[in-house]
């Protein structure tokens, strides 16, 4: 090395692509670099879902609060009953001998476990906990929910079923 051919640390002497010098990364700095990227990686990852939580984005539901057509008289033949989304809630239609087809939510009062049909038993069914109730009027008929299922309201037009998510 020529006397005043002085290089500041982390400099290459090697020739570049183009004849000139090229300036390296040294290991410690290169470390340095990827510690201080590993922190803002991890701290994005934490804060990002704090941030999700404390300043949820607004949703815009389409038809929030009306009616939805929720099927036709031939997805709810007497002695069935299915859960469908109304409003992003999940409500049970039944169509039963004795009430004809009720709406209610699917909520458990319980818990709030989502319930299903039995078709075996012809009674809405808590799985959670053996909750049951009856599909005339939402009432409880054992188990441990302290109410009724809410009633929601339910139309019928021509052949199209429409539930609103407002209790009756």
């Amino acid at each position: 090395m020529v006397e005043g051919d002085h290089h500041p640390a982390g400099a290459s002497s090697a020739p570049g692509p183009e004849g000139g010098r090229s300036t390296s990364v040294s290991r410690r700095r290169f470390i340095g670099y990827l510690l201080g990227f590993s922190v803002v990686a991890t701290a994005a990852g934490v804060l990002t879902p704090i941030a999700g939580y404390l300043w949820p984005p607004s949703r815009v539901a389409a038809g929030a609060g009306g009616r939805v057509q929720v099927g036709t008289t031939q997805d709810f033949l007497v002695g069935q009953g299915k859960v469908v989304p109304v409003n992003d809630k999940p409500v049970i239609v039944v169509n039963t001998a004795q009430g004809g087809l009720k709406g209610f939510s699917a909520i458990c009062t319980h818990l709030g476990c989502v319930v299903e049909w039995d078709q075996r038993r012809q009674i809405i069914l808590c799985p959670c906990h053996d909750g049951r109730f009856n599909p005339v009027n939402g009432s409880v008929i054992s188990g441990p929910p302290p109410s009724p299922l809410p009633e929601v309201a339910l139309a019928v037009e021509g052949d199209a079923v429409y539930v609103g998510d407002a209790p009756v």
